[in-house]
Parts: structure tokens; sequence; C-alpha cells
């Protein structure tokens, strides 16, 4: 039996994708983007922006331009998504249809903002669905934005909706519905890792992931010059909070993020030795340098694995029969 067949029955098996997700919405960005996709392979995502990238009256031509670039010989690695306009605006369903029915087959996720409560997240996975079952694409993954009141009240329902892989903070629209009463000053760092509320929606949308085997992707850092504050956001996301995965909004931010968030070649090098003996005794306990490992540890080094795998890391031969 394959690995996962083994090590997660009767569990959810985590969601395994790129650890960095960067968002372009202008032309002349997605194609910047995607030329160093090309370059450095999939070792992270892009999300072509429908929501903020069009501008007022040019949604249609706007939603084209990105589906096209779905569809097109540049997405290499078909690791493209695409962010939707929210469920009440005018062009959300002309978004889904112009993007499932030109590049159904080649879209890697879409992801959907400002939902406002559970039954607002299910109306909109209805409709992804609907789309793309009449293009012949019968799952495609779902990422939800959680940046409302309504929203992080239902996270944990939201999380274990069918298709979705993923949740990511919106702490812009976050903050800002609060009305002053949290301070702008929690929108970066160190705020945004310091104030109750805005941690404790962190801490939550993490559990909820975590809880159905989903990801959790961190909000962005708006720090574009000084890639030392987005690597340390990066780490603090992770070390701290338990993110997986984390926004980019500008090409200079990826390699940080990237590093931050992978694993480190020490632990890759741990796991492959730890799950190559398990494997060997038939998922039994091992004794591994003096140390009792199991099922539950096996867990975690599989995931190690499958991090660094997503994370295009360089892994032993030996690790074949492992993933």
């Amino acid at each position: 039996m394959h690995p996962s067949e083994v090590l997660f029955q009767g569990k959810h098996k985590p969601v395994s994708i790129p650890v960095c997700d960067h968002y372009a919405g202008a032309e002349k960005l997605m194609h910047k983007s995607i030329a160093l996709q090309q370059e450095l392979g999939p070792v992270f995502d892009i999300t072509l922006d429908c929501e903020d990238g069009a501008s007022a009256g040019n949604e249609e031509a706007h939603a084209r331009l990105v589906a096209s670039l779905i569809a097109g010989e540049g997405n290499r690695y078909d690791r493209i998504g695409a962010r939707v306009h929210d469920l009440n605006h005018s062009s959300f369903e002309q978004d889904l249809a112009i993007i499932c029915d030109e590049a159904a087959a080649r879209v890697a996720y879409l992801v959907v903002p400002k939902v406002e409560n559970l039954a607002a997240a299910k109306r909109a996975v209805a409709a992804i669905k609907q789309h793309a079952k009449r293009n012949c694409r019968e799952k495609l993954p779902i990422h939800i934005l959680i940046e409302t009141h309504g929203a992080l009240a239902d996270v944990h329902a939201i999380a274990a909706l069918p298709q979705v892989e993923c949740l990511s903070f919106g702490i812009m629209d976050f903050v800002s519905s609060h009305y002053g009463a949290i301070p702008g000053s929690a929108m970066r760092s160190p705020g945004q890792f310091t104030h109750p509320l805005v941690t404790r929606a962190k801490l939550e949308i993490a559990a909820a992931c975590h809880a159905r085997g989903i990801v959790a992707s961190h909000n962005v850092t708006t720090e574009i010059k000084d890639t030392s504050v987005v690597a340390s956001d990066a780490h603090r996301a992770s070390a701290e909070f338990g993110y997986t995965r984390m926004w980019s909004i500008h090409p200079d931010q990826i390699k940080p993020i990237l590093k931050a968030l992978s694993p480190r070649s020490s632990e890759v090098s741990e796991a492959v030795a730890i799950l190559s003996e398990a494997q060997a005794a038939q998922w039994g306990p091992i004794q591994h340098h003096g140390k009792l490992h199991d099922r539950a540890s096996y867990r975690y080094y599989w995931a190690i694995l499958q991090r660094a795998k997503a994370s295009g890391m360089p892994l032993p031969e030996s690790s074949g029969s492992l993933l």
C-alpha cells in the first residue's frame, strides 16, 4: 500500500500545494509572473486577479485576458489560478463562466473573496461546481478568503466544504471591518502578530484548516523593498501560527517566502531516513537514533516530504516510493 493509504486511514490526507501564492492583477505583471514561474519552475503558484485587477467597466475583457493566459502555452505547469469577484458583485457569474468555459481544464484553482458566512460560501462553491462541471472539470479546487466577521465565525464549517483546499486570511479587510477598533498598525508587523483580535483570527483559520487537512494561507506583507521583513513574517506565520502557505504581491517576495516556508534540507533527510525505516518495518514502531517513532510521527515526516516536493526541493532517490 502507498504510505498515504497506510498513514491516513480514517483521517484527512493533507493537501499539498506550493507554499507561495503570488498575486498579479495588471497585464504586464501577469506576464512577468508567468515568465518567472517558467524560470524557477512550479515552486510557487500564480493567482491572476479579476477582483482588484480589473478596472471598472473592463471586467469582462479582464476575465477573458485571465482565461487566455491560463489556457495559453505560458501556463507550463498548470499552477496558475484566478481570483474572481465576490459573490455579490455583478461580475461574479461572468468571471466563472469565462474562466471555466475557456480554461477549466488548466486552471489550478479559483479564489473567492469577501465570503460573508457559511451560506454564502456554499452558494459560491455550488456556482463554481456548476460552471466547472459543464466544462468537464468535476472537482475544481476552491480557495476562500476569510476576511469578514461572519466567515470567521463559520470558518470550521467553511473549511469542511467539498473542493475547498485552502483558506486565506484577508487581513486588510478584516482589520478595516472593525471601523477603527483595531489600529492600522495591526495590518503589518509587528502588530499583526501581537494584536489579540488579529492573532485570534489567524489561529482560528489555521486550526480549521488543519482539522480538515487543507492549507492555511497567510496574508500579504505590504513591505516590498525590505525582503527581510517578508522573510520574518513568513517565518513567524509558520513557526507561531501554523501557516504553510503565504501570499506574495511582488516578485521580490517570492524567494524569501519559499525559503522561510520550505522544510530545511536536514529535515528532509531525516524524514526520508525515518520513513524508509518505517516502510521496511511495514509501518510498525521503530527506533531511530535512540528515539521511538510510530505512525503519529510518520504522518508528520510524510507531510514534511510533501512540502519539500511542492517547493521544488531536491529529494533523495530513496524518497521515490514514499511519495
